[in-house]
């Protein structure tokens, strides 16, 4: 957690973990908050001696249905053989409880998935740290992963009442966009939104068009940004953490998440190369669909936007917000098919 958090909000926040564990088999130490963001993430040793990770979801983000939806693709992927965390059952072998309100949390609800060990990838903002030649190789496995998991999910059947968000056309650049509207939300200046409300219906028909020529589509990750990849061990194979917003999409939506936040890598180039050769070694991705690629990248860009927008206590907001409209716009105009 880069931000300290009062002492009070840290207190009552170990109380509701202490209330969500009396569900689970785990020994009696305390759990340790590593981030507190979407979700509260304590790490917990189980019964066994295991190390997990308990999870409270944010109250109203995501319902029952959509977080058990979530655990049952985990495990899914888990089952497959992809590097992912799993869920751990309660005593009662129930995979999710629900937590009742209080004075401090309204209701919301809790799960225990296993613990991956490794480092992340890097930080947001932060310049990757390996060599050109170990980039190229963990991104070649990056994409590797990432088409076993879209195999894995087209080859997989949901279960009943499987619901997730949809990050389809209108889900991108609909009325109410998944993470917000982009174009229309505190903070920007008039001439941004009438700039970025310009783009969205240009980039609207753009989609719908690419839509037409068959994009690949099915279950997704959605956010495989630095720190929700993994490295581990000495040949830096990676893992893929925090599902929060995997659901139905475009599969260059995953591709283009990932090479968004490394678009100013000094070897950008080789990144994007040997992810996409990484991806093709285990899937196909025609010349036609990877075309797509730069207009999933401004799409990405825009989501960051209204999902900036509604958090305005995250420090340093208004700059953020200003950047993420320039680089849209800019990455927008140097997109062929966009006036």
């Amino acid at each position: 957690m880069a931000d300290p958090l009062p002492q009070t909000i840290r207190d009552a926040l170990q109380k509701r973990a202490l209330e969500a564990l009396d569900h689970w088999p785990v020994q009696a130490h305390e759990p340790i908050l590593i981030k507190y963001r979407e979700n509260a993430v304590f790490r917990i040793t189980l019964e066994d001696g295991q190390f997990a990770a308990l999870r409270l979801h944010r109250p109203g983000y995501h319902d029952e249905t959509s977080l058990r939806s979530e655990l049952h693709f985990m495990a899914a992927l888990k089952h497959g053989g992809l590097d992912v965390p799993s869920p751990v059952p309660t005593s009662r072998k129930h995979s999710l409880v629900r937590l009742p309100a209080n004075r401090h949390f309204a209701e919301q609800h809790a799960d225990v998935v296993s613990w991956i060990d490794g480092v992340p990838l890097g930080q947001s903002g932060v310049p990757l740290s390996q060599s050109v030649e170990m980039q190229e190789a963990i991104f070649f496995h990056i994409g590797q992963n990432m088409a076993t998991m879209h195999e894995l999910a087209d080859a997989w059947e949901p279960p009943e009442r499987f619901r997730r968000p949809v990050w389809d056309i209108d889900g991108l650049v609909g009325e109410t966009p998944l993470w917000g509207r982009f174009w229309d939300c505190r903070g920007l200046s008039s001439e941004s939104t009438i700039a970025l409300s310009a783009l969205r219906h240009q980039l609207r028909r753009l989609l719908a068009n690419a839509d037409s020529h068959r994009l690949d589509y099915g279950l997704i990750h959605a956010d495989l940004v630095r720190e929700n990849i993994f490295l581990r061990g000495a040949d830096n194979n990676v893992a893929f953490i925090d599902f929060d917003d995997a659901g139905h999409g475009f599969r260059l939506f995953d591709l283009a998440t990932t090479l968004l936040k490394n678009h100013n890598e000094p070897a950008y180039p080789a990144i994007e190369k040997a992810l996409i050769s990484g991806y093709r070694s285990r899937r196909a991705l025609s010349e036609a669909a990877l075309a797509a690629l730069p207009l999933f990248m401004v799409l990405r860009n825009l989501t960051y936007i209204g999902w900036l927008a509604e958090r305005p206590d995250i420090p340093d907001t208004a700059e953020r917000l200003l950047r993420y409209v320039n680089e849209s716009l800019e990455m927008a105009r140097q997109l062929d098919f966009v006036a």
